[in-house]
């Protein structure tokens, strides 16, 4: 067995001000890199600017991530990094950001490249990255992975790279300000990793392990998920516990069809990332053996599939697909190898149309 996990993670509250000087250690100036609104409200772009002023680190703020990152940012980012000197760079938000930040600071690394670069093997160098995350479903924090938005494909997908932030400071106060619906979203979207990982040709004792006490904590939530009742502080810490434990696991397994699927979804229809994912799952379960179905139902607590679809339903209601995405995401599934090679049954064009 292998596992590789070289990110230094932090999880507990006050973490970034409680853990400033490895911050501050990764380098002399630093490009933080966010989005416009939620780092604001929820205070984690306060707390990387006051440890960096405290620490006397100058920095330079890029908040013009989108929602699905394009390539086109990744360089406009960039660019305005070297520009200013920078040679670290501070990822703070859910996937988007972090994402970014990854791709930027192997963009950094490699000013003679173009975007092409990012889709093509070569060296995997990079600026220290920091993570900073304020949602509990992408686990970014935790792996090499960067999924960006290429749109003269018009699809998602990761970069050939793998980049390892230096430093994880995860605090779970940062969900007590996400709406519900990104709780939801990036909460399932946890929960599929560990679905993915688990059921997986890459699985091994380690990320099973992983994925269990993933699905274990997250799935104390299930209530706060469908509202039913407020979180608490011990529900975020679970959240956030699961969504980095999935990170973990998947940075050794990938993710498979139903991570594939959705980016059809998500670019042609706006469907968010994890709603796209969680309608796939169950699909994805069935058709896996039973022994193993069982194991992974078991530890999110439903008895059968039939308690899980219902539950899915209930919180992500249905999704009408337009046919022609359906035959455009079965026909170029078909031919994905990546995601193809982690799913442990065979797969067809009959199999795949039963996800829809």
């Amino acid at each position: 067995m292998y596992f590789y996990m070289p990110t230094k993670v932090f999880c507990e509250k006050n973490c970034v001000m409680n853990h400033k000087e490895e911050l501050c250690g990764l380098g002399s100036k630093a490009f933080i890199i966010t989005g416009r609104h939620s780092s604001k409200k929820n205070g984690s772009l306060q707390d990387v600017r006051t440890a960096l002023e405290e620490m006397g680190v100058p920095y330079l703020v890029f908040d013009e991530i989108e929602e699905n990152p394009s390539v086109e940012t990744v360089m406009k980012a960039r660019q305005t990094g070297l520009d200013a000197g920078a040679d670290f760079v501070i990822g703070i938000g859910g996937g988007s950001p972090l994402d970014a930040a990854k791709a930027i600071a192997l963009m950094m690394k490699h000013p003679g490249e173009n975007g092409e670069f990012l889709y093509r093997k070569g060296s995997d160098e990079a600026y220290p990255v920091a993570a900073v995350p304020t949602t509990c479903g992408t686990g970014s924090e935790a792996t090499p992975w960067a999924i960006l938005t290429r749109h003269e494909l018009r699809i998602k997908g990761s970069i050939s790279h793998k980049i390892f932030p230096a430093l994880a400071l995860s605090d779970p106060g940062y969900l007590r300000s996400a709406p519900s619906s990104v709780l939801v979203s990036t909460s399932v979207d946890a929960m599929g990793h560990c679905i993915e990982s688990y059921i997986n040709t890459n699985a091994t004792d380690y990320t099973r392990m992983l994925c269990e006490k993933s699905l274990s904590l997250w799935s104390k939530g299930k209530e706060v998920l469908l509202g039913k009742r407020e979180a608490e502080e011990e529900d975020l810490q679970n959240m956030m516990n699961a969504s980095t434990l999935a990170g973990m696991a998947i940075s050794h397994t990938g993710t498979s069809l139903p991570h594939g699927l959705s980016y059809y979804l998500t670019y042609e229809e706006g469907v968010p990332h994890g709603r796209a994912v969680g309608i796939f799952q169950a699909p994805y379960m069935a058709a896996a053996d039973e022994a193993v179905r069982g194991q992974v139902l078991d530890k999110m607590d439903f008895q059968d599939m039939d308690e899980f679809k219902h539950f899915m339903d209930e919180l992500l209601g249905r999704i009408e697909i337009p046919a022609h995405i359906q035959e455009r995401a079965v026909r170029e599934m078909l031919q994905n190898h990546a995601k193809l090679v982690n799913c442990p049954y065979p797969v067809d064009e009959v199999v795949l149309k039963n996800f829809f």
